[in-house]
């Protein structure tokens, strides 16, 4: 039997790093789940704490704890079957008449 619900969803506390960069290389966030745990389609997730400011020229770490509300079967079926279309959206598409050289 599946652990994951057709239709409720359920919740997860879980401890976690948040890494951000904010350098002239790169600026980016990325979390990381200290025990693991792996994020599903339709999956919501939803860190916990006071908000960060990393100065310029810095790369910091903070530990946080995270909640991850697990997506229904019915969800997660949902989100893969549409998934590719949503992703369409975020494409930016351009035709015009004139040649580039």
């Amino acid at each position: 039997m599946s652990k994951t619900p057709l239709i409720g969803r359920r919740r997860e506390e879980v401890p976690c790093t948040v890494e951000i960069n904010n350098t002239f290389e790169e600026l980016g966030a990325h979390l990381r789940f200290d025990n693991g745990v792996v994020v599903h389609p339709g999956d919501e997730v939803m860190v916990h704490g006071a908000p960060v400011e990393v100065p310029y020229g810095h790369c910091e770490s903070f530990r946080r704890t995270a909640t991850i509300t697990r997506a229904s079967a019915l969800e997660r079926t949902w989100t893969r079957a549409t998934g590719d279309f949503e992703f369409m959206e975020l494409c930016e598409f351009s035709f015009s008449e004139r040649a580039r050289a």
